[in-house]
């Protein structure tokens, strides 16, 4: 069995336990000995991050081979229209190469916690939503491909991440969640157990 730890990864957050700048870490919201990141989550990006205190199952969550589907919602600047949802769809090519298609489709603003602090309406009038599904893990992906198609990204959460989801944890909080884990040898996916613990708030 592994321990699976599913954080709300808040705005302005890094995604590791300690910063010699200042800025606020992992260990600001969760305090669990041992545990590690299974991959990241951009310092002004929020949402689902994973940790766990087994190495094996960090490496078979975030390494690219087994190419684990990551969810995010995006509010865009402006409206996102159907041609630039068929790009993300097809694929497009940034600097570092083509994408994989995406699974992309505008969605009504979620019901989600405000951002603080929150996009200014004055500055950005019209914004739209867009769910957007990819199986890469470039660096700042998903802000370069809406970027690409004209519609930078204002926020951006993470939703899921294989078959895990937020939920309704609300910012800093975190549930944890009993796997039993099958050896390499014989496959690379989990089996989940019901989660063990009710989720904790921040610290």
């Amino acid at each position: 069995m592994s321990n699976l730890y599913l954080l709300h990864k808040p705005f302005h957050v890094l995604s590791q336990f300690s910063d010699r700048e200042g800025r606020q870490t992992l260990a600001h919201y969760i305090d669990v000995k041992d545990i590690y990141p299974a991959g990241r989550l951009d310092y002004d990006s929020e949402g689902l991050l994973l940790l766990s205190d087994d190495g094996e199952l960090i490496h078979r969550i975030s390494h690219p081979r087994h190419k684990q589907p990551k969810t995010y919602w995006a509010q865009l600047e402006g409206y996102i229209d159907d041609a630039a949802l068929k790009a993300l769809r097809q694929g497009i090519v940034l600097k570092d190469g083509p994408t994989q298609p995406a699974k992309a489709r505008r969605i009504a603003p979620p019901v989600t916690a405000m951002r603080q602090p929150a996009i200014d309406p004055k500055r950005h009038p019209s914004t739209s939503w867009l769910e957007l599904t990819i199986s890469e893990g470039r660096n700042r992906q998903v802000r370069r491909m809406t970027a690409h198609v004209g519609f930078p990204t204002l926020r951006l959460i993470r939703t899921a991440i294989g078959p895990w989801r937020l939920d309704d944890l609300m910012p800093g909080e975190w549930r944890k969640e009993t796997l039993h884990a099958p050896r390499p040898a014989n496959t690379h996916s989990c089996q989940r157990a019901r989660p063990t613990a009710k989720r904790r708030k921040p610290l």
